[in-house]
Order: structure tokens, then sequence, then C-alpha cells
């Protein structure tokens, strides 16, 4: 889709204020603080280097008055409309992901971003994840496999998967789609082989009317970003990881505004050969076990 295609959306616009207040809802329901032990030690260091990292390019650029109240309102803004959660997994996380991933054999990962939903709908392979009767896009038949490092199958392997629709909007992100509009958990057959029938997602800008979409205009940066697929992959005693799959040719693989694209995580679609719609796109899956290294 090009950018001057996706300016002419029908669907209603998604608001910064409403999907940053859902967004940190869940974050705070996820449970990823339950067992966060820190020492003062270190929360000392990381925060005092920050601190500092702050006032030094405060002095580099020589900030006025002016600058720094601006500064000090654009940061109250970004917690009234609960943006906090997008500013970090646009600027942040992709770097999280890398110094927590480079031990870990087997699969790539990147971003999770702010619209994963937990408890989607479990279904067997093959599975068609929910769409409307007159769903818009490329119907597309995503297919892999998943095995160890060793080579052996994984039969309880499960894949997590949602994305955008063709006119990049996330159901429970924006209004009027259904609720599990193009998410859903399947697991693999005995083989460790999956096979999800879906929709080609499209590109989208991040949402432009708050905070991180001022800091964007401010900056004269661009919000897009390339198509992709979201996914989750884990199976007992493996460790999980978290992805998203892109395809060639999008004009923002190469500046996504969340920097989150690798070479390892771009798709292959090629017109089925099954005599079905649409296009098919093949992936497999390499999991380590809990603690294994490289």
């Amino acid at each position: 889709m090009s950018e001057s295609s996706t300016d002419t959306r029908h669907e209603d616009e998604d608001a910064a204020v409403e999907a940053g207040t859902l967004a940190t809802q869940r974050f705070n329901e996820s449970g990823k603080l339950h067992s966060m032990e820190v020492s003062k030690e270190r929360v000392s260091a990381i925060a005092g280097e920050v601190i500092q990292a702050i006032n030094d390019v405060a002095v580099k650029h020589s900030v006025t008055y002016d600058e720094y109240n601006a500064l000090k309102a654009w940061l109250i803004k970004v917690g009234t409309d609960g943006e906090w959660p997008l500013f970090l997994d646009v600027w942040l996380e992709h770097t999280i992901e890398d110094i927590n991933s480079v031990e870990r054999p087997g699969a790539v990962g990147t971003i999770e971003g702010p619209y994963y939903v937990p408890n989607a709908p479990e279904m067997s392979t093959p599975a068609t994840l929910e769409m409307r009767e007159d769903e818009a896009g490329t119907p597309l038949k995503f297919t892999g496999s998943f095995k160890d490092t060793s080579g052996e199958p994984l039969k309880d392997a499960v894949i997590e998967i949602w994305h955008a629709d063709a006119l990049g909007f996330y159901s429970q992100y924006a209004p009027e789609l259904p609720k599990w509009l193009f998410r859903g958990v399947v697991l693999a057959d005995e083989d460790g082989n999956f096979e999800i029938n879906t929709m080609r997602p499209a590109p989208y800008m991040i949402p432009t009317d708050g905070a991180c979409g001022q800091l964007i205009e401010a900056a004269g940066w661009h919000a897009w970003r390339p198509a992709h697929i979201h996914i989750k992959v884990h199976a007992p005693g493996y460790q999980l990881v978290t992805q998203q799959l892109y395809f060639p040719g999008d004009p923002h693989n190469e500046d996504d505004i969340a920097s989150a694209v690798k070479p390892e995580l771009m798709l292959d679609p090629n017109p089925r050969t099954d005599g079905g719609e649409g296009e098919e796109a093949h992936y497999d899956y390499v999991l380590a076990r809990e603690g294994e290294t490289r």
C-alpha cells in the first residue's frame, strides 16, 4: 500500500490517547514486573548515567529555558496521553531486544511493540484467523515448522500471531473492529508444522495525534512502520521468541521508525501453488532450550 492510499482510510481514525491508555493498562496488567528485583547499586548506575547523558546533551546544545519548558510539557503529555509504552517500544525496545537475545541460538527476534493482547482464541493447524466477511486485502497462507537446535521436530510448539488489517489498524486498538480480528494462538501439529490463513497486513503510521506524533512532527521525522506480522513462538522447556516478519519491497523496510527490521525476518511471499487465491509464505523456526546459549 502506498502512503497516498493509506491516507484515504475509511475506518474511524485511531485516537492516540485511547490507544495509549489501553497499551498502558495492558502493560500494568501483564505481570512483567512481578519478580523484578534490582539492586540499589544497579539502579544508581543506570539512572545516574541516563541523567548525566541528558545533562551532557543540554550542555552540548546549549538548551534554553524555553526549550527546557517545552521538554517538561512534552514529557508530561507523554504520560497524560498514555504513550510511554509507545515511546519506549518505538525508540528503545529494539536495543533491549538485541542485548537480551545475543546469546540465544536459533530463531531471530525483534520487538513486541505495544499492541499485543494475551489470550487470543486458540486453534489447531490448519487455522484461519478471524476476519470480516468482506475483508479487504490479499489472502496469505503462512506455513512453517518448528525444530530444536539439533534438528528434531517440536510437536508441542505454539505460535501466537497478530497483525494490522489492510488499512493499518489493530483490533482492540481501533473502534468498530471485531475483538479478535487477525489475532490467534495456533498449535503446531505432531510433526511441528503449522498453517495459518490470514490476510496480508498494510504498512501504517504510528499514532500521530499524541505526544509521540508531536515529537515526530517537531523533528521532521516520518511515522511509518513497514507492513509486518507479529509473532510469539514457544514450546514447553524452550525459550520464547518474539518476532515481526516483514515483506520485501516495502518502502519503509530501510527506515522503519521503530528500527525493528532485520534481514533474517524477511518473508518471501509468492503466488499460491495450491490453486488458492493470494500468496503463500513459509518460515521455519528453530527454538533453543531454556538455558541454552551459543
